[in-house]
């Protein structure tokens, strides 16, 4: 089935438990420290952008490399991070895109200690279908605790 068949055959909502799966999977893989395998769910030229990086850092190689340094640097200080994704809504993009937002907490738990709240973020990703699955496309992460212009939903502009 063509990108284009798959995305507009069925209902947004019918893509719902898909794009939960994948999600899902996907920060199981960040979480495990498989940055190869995380990075491979990008579309090749795959952009990862935060209001704290706007410009976004582009391609499975680069992803993969950054994360494989972050991972190192959490393994380091002794924590286990956990993702957990929430309130997530699935749309159709028009363009024979799927376009997924979704609450992300991270958590931190230092060994032998108690858990505590990392980041609180909103995030807006850009999926493509790659097979009975998905690829980001285009993932922007809003923090919530970064002082940005927002509008009057919460959001940024």
């Amino acid at each position: 089935m063509t990108q284009q068949s798959l995305t507009t055959a069925r209902p947004a909502h019918e893509h719902f438990q898909s794009v939960h799966h994948f999600l899902n999977r996907q920060m199981q893989l960040l979480d495990e420290g498989d940055s190869a395998g995380w990075a491979a769910t990008f579309t090749e030229d795959g952009v990862f952008a935060q209001d704290t990086r706007p410009e976004g850092r582009k391609g499975r190689a680069v992803l993969a490399e950054r994360m494989t340094h972050h991972v190192g640097v959490i393994r380091r200080r002794g924590l286990t991070r956990r993702h957990w994704l929430g309130m997530l809504s699935v749309d159709h993009g028009g363009d024979g895109t799927v376009r997924a937002r979704y609450y992300a907490i991270v958590v931190d738990t230092p060994v032998g200690g108690e858990a505590s709240l990392h980041l609180s973020t909103f995030c807006e990703d850009v999926l493509v279908p790659d097979g009975d699955s998905w690829l980001v496309a285009y993932r922007f992460v809003h923090h919530d605790n970064f002082d940005s212009v927002r509008d009057d939903r919460g959001t940024d502009s």
